[in-house]
């Protein structure tokens, strides 16, 4: 059965057989935002969040940015399956719109920590956005295996403002991965400024 994660918890990478989780998805899934015109017939406006990683090392040195115009890391233990500019136009499908995929035993030896971070690239308020959950699963993006974790992303209201949030973070100790639950928004514009935060107060 899934963990249902909460703000800061931290988890080991095992399933529930015991194995140490080694390819692994991060997948976000999120809606479109509904309105209604004059005539009260509902729109569906478009909602373009882009999910993204960077790795560093222990001495908290970013090394590679995987994001939209990076699909995947110099080695390919991280790939991303790239852009949805839209949402869920029909209501929650239950599908990720983006995922990042990690192989962690192809991971580069300096790599020991993966923040994962969450841009609303056309400035929409994440207030305002009706559904959005992460989740970590093994599997392909387009095949779910198991899922490991999930984790609520929305209808928060220290959200309100705010259009760039910091996901989670991987990371390692004593040579085994942990995750991070972290759920926070920030007031950062772009991701250049998210991952400036990500650096200051989340490593």
């Amino acid at each position: 059965m899934a963990i249902k994660l909460e703000k800061g918890q931290r988890i080991n990478l095992e399933k529930s057989n015991g194995i140490k989780l080694q390819n692994l998805c991060v997948g976000v899934n999120w809606g479109a935002i509904e309105k209604k015109d004059f005539g009260e017939i509902k729109k569906m406006e478009a909602v373009d969040l882009d999910a993204s990683c960077a790795t560093f090392d222990d001495n908290n040195n970013m090394l590679e940015v995987i994001y939209f115009r990076n699909l995947q890391s110099q080695n390919k233990s991280i790939m991303h399956s790239g852009d949805d500019l839209t949402g869920d136009m029909d209501g929650d499908d239950g599908l990720d719109n983006e995922v990042i995929t990690v192989d962690l035993a192809k991971l580069p030896q300096n790599v020991s920590k993966i923040a994962f971070v969450l841009n609303s690239f056309r400035g929409h308020d994440f207030k305002t956005i009706p559904f959005a959950s992460i989740r970590i699963y093994e599997g392909t993006p387009i095949r779910v295996n198991e899922v490991f974790a999930t984790y609520d992303i929305a209808n928060d209201a220290s959200f309100a403002g705010s259009v760039s949030m910091v996901m989670g973070i991987l990371y390692k100790i004593n040579g085994e991965w942990k995750f991070n639950a972290i759920g926070e928004a920030t007031r950062d514009k772009e991701l250049k400024g998210t991952l400036v935060t990500v650096i200051s107060k989340y490593l």
